[in-house]
């Protein structure tokens, strides 16, 4: 939903700044794979230790990177095999991420419910994202929803930010909201594809 109302101001910002990084010599394949790196690493790292802050901070600031090689992109030029990348990558950052949520969870926390809405949610992220590709593959359209990515980290890292910060059960309560957004942003997505699906036969 962001992607809608926000894009124009982000890129506004952000084109100059990938135009300047393209003059550099950096690459848009580059800084994907430095920005998933960084957050892969830091989830696995920080969020299991308990380092809720750190966790939050270093994967939200590597996250970020996603918007610049957007930019980069745009003034380079888009290829098949870097859309393809920036997507795989996507994944590999949201499975990390909920994966060490939910390690946390288990072991440092000892909260087997918010374990549990970390995995629905890492499960439904991953068929969100699936559903989209699957559609677009066949020809149809599933854009949109309720939380695309950008509302998936901002919940979640919210969460492990409040609960690094004290608030108790911040991580439990950020991501069972965020579980019930991403049911209803499964159905909305499913919906979509269909819609499309009668339009083309039509």
């Amino acid at each position: 939903m962001l992607n809608i109302f926000a894009r124009a101001s982000v890129s506004r910002v952000t084109d100059p700044i990938g135009a300047a990084l393209v003059r550099a010599g950096l690459t848009p394949n580059a800084m994907t794979l430095i920005g998933t790196a960084g957050a892969f690493v830091c989830a696995l790292v920080f969020f299991p230790a308990g380092m809720l802050l750190a966790g939050t901070f270093t994967v939200w600031g590597f996250a970020m990177l996603d918007l610049l090689d957007g930019a980069m992109a745009r003034a380079r030029g888009s290829t098949p095999f870097g859309a393809v990348l920036d997507a795989t990558c996507d994944r590999l950052v949201d499975g990390a991420l909920f994966a060490a949520i939910a390690w946390w969870a288990f072991t440092v926390d000892g909260n087997e419910r918010a374990a549990a809405a970390a995995l629905v949610c890492l499960v439904l992220a991953q068929v969100i994202s699936y559903v989209k590709a699957r559609a677009e593959a066949s020809g149809l359209s599933a854009d949109g929803g309720l939380v695309e990515r950008a509302e998936r980290l901002i919940i979640a890292l919210t969460g492990t930010g409040l609960q690094g910060f004290g608030v108790p059960y911040a991580v439990e309560g950020s991501l069972w909201l965020l579980a019930l957004l991403s049911v209803i942003t499964l159905l909305q997505r499913i919906t979509a594809v269909a819609k499309a699906a009668r339009e083309a036969r039509s």
